[in-house]
């Protein structure tokens, strides 16, 4: 009912090609943004915004990155987590070294860094697929992992061995460091996040994006039809590790601060790789939707337990959601392998009729 579709009409191969043809999605997305860009930065408070809203959005970037690779390419990885670290730590060499270029540059100059290395570690994709390509990327996240540890360089030979945050202005304004505001770090990300998010709609849609789902679908096939497997995977490989290299990048500068190697461990990439199974593999609003499921769950969980008259600690509701997310990917793995945003799409089919039984 609130997604009829009758008298919408298609007069040109423009409007029948437009991402959202359907007036509600373009009202939908205008009302999202709208609260994203005015609302939350309004009414929202800074433990909000910095607990919450900046890392969904840093978070959501890397899943765009990783579905890029997984979801629309078919090509399995398990190094998301070292890929941002190359990322971060390239936006902390840039910045110390050429402290004059505001970050921003810096931060869309450390993804080129992080594809170089997604290249160089998807060169085995030409020969091998499947869980031999996981265990590739596996030892990448291994070696990239060691290189944050044992290679002083990385982080100006720190006796912490942390990377730390630059402090810097923009037209007099303080975007990063201690000083600088929640909403204005959250104004950044959400602004790098549409930016990217756009860009790789439109590259989806493109003949790269096509290229990528026919080798997903059958490689073999898609070489017999013209496609190049080499560039390709690779393509896939260097766009999913620039989206990650920049998330990583923010995550220091614009969240964190300071981290250690640690933070950009397998865990983080398994995290990543959760979000994607669970908000949906090939779809862009699916990794809005993993990102979003994963952070607001121990809310969730808080929230019940506290309105049942329970007092449980923060280390038992992280073993709750821990437990609730494994069971929910394997419900999804088995039901639905295109996660929240198949069941979302079927909503919307079901709207289209609604009240009648048939449409």
């Amino acid at each position: 009912m609130f997604y009829r579709e009758a008298g919408q009409f298609k007069t040109s191969y423009k409007s029948d090609s437009a991402i959202f043809p359907i007036l509600q999605d373009r009202v939908g997305l205008a009302i999202i943004i709208f609260v994203a860009a005015v609302v939350i930065p309004v009414f929202g408070n800074d433990l909000f915004l910095n607990s919450i809203m900046i890392p969904f959005l840093i978070f959501t970037l890397a899943t765009i990155g990783l579905n890029i690779l997984t979801g629309y390419c078919g090509q399995l990885s398990l190094g998301t987590g070292a890929f941002m670290g190359v990322g971060a730590y390239s936006c902390y060499k840039l910045a110390t070294i050429f402290p004059e270029v505001s970050i921003l540059i810096h931060i869309l100059l450390s993804g080129f860094f992080a594809a170089a290395v997604g290249v160089v570690f998807g060169l085995p994709s030409l020969r091998i697929k499947g869980l031999y390509l996981a265990i590739t990327t596996l030892a990448a996240q291994f070696f990239l992992e060691w290189a944050f540890v044992r290679v002083a360089w990385l982080y100006n030979y720190n006796d912490s061995g942390a990377i730390q945050n630059v402090p810097q202005k923009l037209f007099g304004i303080q975007i990063t460091g201690a000083a600088a505001e929640p909403v204005t770090r959250y104004m950044l990300v959400l602004g790098i996040v549409i930016m990217f998010t756009w860009l790789t709609s439109n590259v989806i849609r493109g003949r790269i994006g096509r290229s990528w789902m026919m080798i997903r679908d059958m490689d073999i096939a898609a070489e017999l039809m013209g496609i190049k497997p080499l560039n390709a995977k690779l393509s896939a490989f260097a766009m999913s590790s620039y989206l990650c290299g920049v998330s990583g990048a923010m995550l220091v500068f614009f969240w964190l601060g300071s981290v250690e190697a640690e933070s950009f461990s397998i865990n983080l990439s398994f995290q990543i790789l959760f979000m994607v199974i669970i908000g949906g593999m090939g779809s862009l609003i699916g990794c809005f939707m993993g990102a979003a499921f994963i952070f607001v769950l121990p809310l969730l969980i808080r929230a019940v337990t506290r309105g049942v008259g329970l007092d449980i600690s923060g280390a038992m509701i992280e073993h709750i959601s821990t437990m609730s997310i494994g069971a929910l990917i394997i419900f999804f793995l088995i039901v639905e392998p295109h996660g929240l945003a198949r069941l979302w799409q079927i909503a919307k089919e079901k709207l289209r009729n609604w009240p009648f039984p048939y449409g």
